[in-house]
């Protein structure tokens, strides 16, 4: 395991390619989970993440790595995705062993569950920030960074005494670093140059609104809905002419199906307030042109003709065919 990791660099990225024209900054990571139900029963879960767009999951059925999208291997061949298949292989393995070696001697109980973070974030610049967090049943344990073991200070004496003992296994520390610090920039890299024809797409947001359950006697819920629209960050505000209204709730941004998010914002108002109010929404694929809803307005004086007008557009047509067809039977006759 440790040969294979130290070879890995010279075979994904044997030029040692650099980018400097993304826009930043960029972050790569992998999550992991484990949960331990005793001392020789353990199950994992793996994903790989860019920012918050899943582009990797770990089939521990099949123990091999799942890529979510077309451009998501970036310049990695099938060898060297094979091999790191068997890497990961080894390390879940010999992590879920380890332990439960040492649960015992950590005091930790059982049942228990542990969670990591690690990977790399770009800033314009070269700059490279890396990072590896651990954590103990939802608490803060650890963070490995610049070839040293901090404990979080939620993890007590079980994380100081974690830290003594991880630091005197250099080879395992050496190879943290360089898959942060050298093999996980340039493969962030990689994958921002494959993929960037379906991370730069720009997709207008659809907005509507509708009226939410009563908070209460008296009183309105409006909603303004906001989906279809690609990149994720979205401004969305409940406005009283140009005075935003600092009340509005806003829900989580949620995924769509086609790689497009939705978003909901609500504001609670006492009905009679309720006139006057507008939702506006501010977006990248928007070119400066806000959309701007308005509560409860009116049609305007061209919606109302149109409405008049076009029923008796089609009674009219009605009755001319009505008319023609009539007259053509009589000349038959």
């Amino acid at each position: 395991m440790l040969l294979l990791a130290l070879a890995l660099p010279a075979v994904l990225f044997p030029g040692g390619d650099t980018q400097d024209d993304f826009q930043g900054p960029t972050t790569f990571h992998v999550n992991q989970i484990t949960s331990f139900a005793n001392s020789t029963w353990a199950q994992y879960q793996g994903s790989g993440w860019l920012g918050d767009l899943q582009l990797q999951r770990w089939d521990s059925g099949s123990e091999t790595a799942v890529f979510l999208k077309s451009w998501s291997k970036g310049n990695l061949s099938d060898e060297v995705i094979s091999g790191l298949d068997v890497l990961f292989q080894v390390y879940f393995i010999g992590f879920i062993s380890e332990v439960q070696e040492l649960a015992s001697e950590f005091e930790v109980e059982y049942p228990f569950e542990i969670q990591g973070i690690a990977g790399c974030e770009l800033h314009s610049g070269d700059a490279t920030l890396s990072f590896l967090k651990g954590a103990l049943g939802g608490l803060d344990f650890l963070t490995i960074t610049n070839h040293s073991c901090l404990p979080a200070p939620e993890g007590g004496t079980r994380a100081q005494m974690f830290c003594i003992f991880i630091s005197q296994y250099k080879a395992i520390c050496d190879i943290i670093d360089k898959l942060l610090i050298e093999i996980c920039p340039q493969y962030l890299l990689s994958i921002l140059e494959a993929g960037k024809t379906d991370l730069q797409k720009q997709v207008k947001p659809e907005a509507w609104l509708s009226q939410g359950p009563s908070p209460g006697p008296g009183c309105l819920q409006l909603v303004c809905h906001v989906s279809g629209f690609h990149p994720k960050p979205v401004w969305v505000m409940w406005m009283r002419a140009e005075q935003e209204q600092p009340e509005t709730q806003r829900g989580d941004i949620l995924p769509n199906a086609d790689d497009t998010w939705y978003l909901q914002v609500t504001l609670d108002v006492a009905a009679e307030e309720a006139a006057g109010l507008s939702c506006r929404v501010k977006h990248s694929s928007l070119g400066g042109q806000d959309i701007v809803l308005h509560w409860g307005q009116p049609m305007s004086i061209g919606w109302i003709i149109l409405a008049i007008i076009l029923p008796c557009l089609m009674v009219l047509v009605c009755f001319a065919v009505w008319l023609f067809r009539r007259w053509s039977y009589e000349n038959i006759l």
